[in-house]
């Protein structure tokens, strides 16, 4: 049953596949299905950039993965992941709008700046559209993302059939729609590295303005800082990547570069100048594998192998990244419930000995069990756990006893466990008897600043508070 559910992905997989292979030896009939991989020499030719349109291609969508990680990650950071998508959507328009005036005019229809600007405009429309329906109605911002990307994006559709009706070379206009990386030219290249350069550097300059709207821009508000200057100054810079996009990878697949790379890099580092550099390289190799690959494999679209090769990164990301990836924070909840069980085993041993007196230093599994809850195998993997860590030592063959250092953690963790009991009772006025489960977990989080506090809150009801009584001691 299991294989069933993933026939028709391997199956898909294996058409990819051999469809690369396939076509690295040069172009061959479509009926030819033979499986060939590239050779040394044409992945040795792809990767030094000796054929000029493969180079061409490369810098290009690099310095387009570079600007889109950097702008994603601000995106990311505000929220407002899917404003791209709109904004993509709302360029489409603009497109076959400059390509009708350009031809009316008698210049040549598909010249690539004369698009980037009617995209530009139209997208800017469409920034002005969003900010309107927020700002003049009581819609919220994902309606009218929603409302700014199906009108606009059914305008263009719309504009683009009368495109292909008037006079006028139009053929390939479409690629805008799903990317035609392959035909870049030198000038669109270079048109994608100027704008997606000026972009980053302006972004870069505006940092710190930039990191405060995307944290607190309420805060920014009441410092007089223009926010919505910088907001739409913010969405300006989304439509001048989209549009310069727009050949690479077309409008549907911009959204990917503008998310995927920001996305990854949040899995590496809590740091924002770590996560820019990171979202920007991300990115930028990206653009650069995913071109290579398409140069080896000429039937497969560079602009989804792109955005298949972000999507890779982006699940290695997020598995393996130090910071959120899935594996550090298994590996950190695996720690942390360790340590919050040796906890345990070290108060409930503390208290055994308060209770036994000078008289017993050494107990027995059974004593500590019976003195608290203990899930199947936690006091086992506990007391592993503090042997390791020198915390406690066998007595003789069955009893255990706790070491000097032992001692004085069990303490700390005991009196902070006490010295909330006792803030939960005297200033949240809980009754004692419903204190213990949520002194139970707070106990584990109090840093020293914290117990500061605790004792100052309590220093006037309780002078002695080193040792802080227990609450079934009489204390109400």
């Amino acid at each position: 049953m299991r294989f069933a559910r993933l026939a028709p992905a391997l199956i898909a997989i294996g058409c990819v596949v051999a469809t690369a292979a396939a076509d690295a030896t040069g172009p061959r009939s479509i009926t030819d299905v033979r499986v060939q991989l590239p050779s040394l020499d044409q992945v040795i030719r792809v990767l030094s950039l000796r054929d000029y349109n493969t180079a061409v291609v490369v810098i290009g969508v690099t310095c387009l993965g570079i600007a889109s990680g950097l702008i994603g990650s601000f995106m990311l950071l505000r929220k407002r992941a899917l404003l791209g998508d709109a904004l993509s959507h709302a360029t489409l328009p603009g497109v076959g709008i400059a390509f009708l005036v350009m031809t009316a005019f008698g210049a040549e229809g598909k010249w690539l700046p004369g698009l980037l600007i009617g995209g530009a405009i139209s997208g800017g429309l469409g920034v002005l559209g969003i900010l309107a329906i927020t700002k003049l109605t009581r819609l919220t911002e994902d309606a009218a993302l929603g409302i700014v990307l199906s009108v606009f994006f059914g305008i263009g559709v719309a504009v683009l059939g009368v495109v292909q009706k008037v006079g006028g070379n139009a053929a390939g206009l479409e690629s805008f729609i799903y990317g035609k990386t392959a035909s870049m030219l030198f000038s669109d290249a270079a048109t994608i590295a100027i704008a997606g350069g000026a972009i980053a550097m302006i972004c870069i300059a505006l940092i710190k303005e930039l990191t405060l709207l995307c944290f607190d821009s309420a805060f920014a508000a009441s410092q007089g800082w223009p926010t919505l200057l910088l907001d739409t100054l913010l969405m300006v810079f989304v439509v001048g990547v989209t549009i310069i996009g727009l050949q690479a990878v077309g409008l549907i697949l911009m959204i990917a570069l503008l998310i995927i790379p920001a996305a990854a890099a949040r899995f590496w580092t809590e740091r924002l100048t770590v996560m820019l550099i990171g979202a920007a390289v991300i990115g930028g190799v990206s653009g650069a594998i995913g071109a290579a690959i398409s140069a080896l494999a000429p039937r497969l679209p560079a602009g989804a192998i792109i955005v298949l090769v972000a999507g890779a990164a982006f699940l290695f990301s997020m598995i393996c990244g130090p910071t959120r990836g899935v594996i550090a924070r298994a590996w950190r909840l695996i720690r942390l419930q360790r340590r919050i069980g040796r906890q345990h085993l070290l108060r409930a041993m503390y208290e055994l000995s308060e209770e036994a007196g000078a008289n017993a230093a050494s107990f027995t599994t059974e004593q500590i069990h019976g003195q608290r809850y203990w899930a199947h195998g936690e006091l086992r993997a506990a007391i592993r756990a503090a042997r390791r860590a020198g915390e406690i030592d066998m007595a003789d063959d069955s009893r255990l006893r706790l070491s000097p250092r032992g001692r004085e953690a069990a303490w700390r963790v005991t009196r902070n466990h006490r010295l909330w009991e006792l803030f939960m009772v005297t200033h949240a006025d809980i009754a004692p008897s419903h204190v213990d489960r949520d002194a139970d977990a707070v106990e584990h989080v109090l840093d020293p600043a914290m117990v500061r506090e605790l004792e100052a809150a309590l220093s006037e009801q309780y002078p002695d508070l080193r040792f802080p009584p227990k609450l079934d001691a009489g204390i109400a």
